[in-house]
């Protein structure tokens, strides 16, 4: 969520107006049991395992170690909550590049 900008309201006060970003859930591929990494990378530790065809939303995504997956070659890891990632190779986006912007 962002600050769109703080508006002043009746009686001196402020008021915080904010706008979110629509989310996006994307399909992690059927059959595979998906580690999920505390960094982007497969030196990085594994926080938990996903089942196959989980739903997962991509907050941001990093370049990160080369996997070979389900859909392809990638650097690219999907930042799908704090501290964890998933290589952006087993999830289902449509695209061979990057879907949301850069980890910061």
């Amino acid at each position: 969520m962002s600050v769109e900008h703080v508006e002043e309201i009746e009686g001196g006060g402020e008021e915080l107006v904010t706008t979110a970003a629509a989310l996006r859930y994307y399909t992690t591929a059927p059959g595979v049991r998906l580690n999920v990494r505390s960094g982007p990378g497969t030196g990085y530790g594994i926080v938990r395992s996903l089942p196959g065809g989980s739903r997962v939303p991509i907050y941001c995504q990093s370049p990160g170690t080369w996997v070979s997956g389900t859909y392809g070659t990638t650097n690219i890891w999907d930042n799908i909550s704090n501290g964890e990632f998933i290589s952006d190779a087993y999830v289902h986006t449509g695209s061979d590049g990057y879907v949301a912007s850069r980890c910061g």
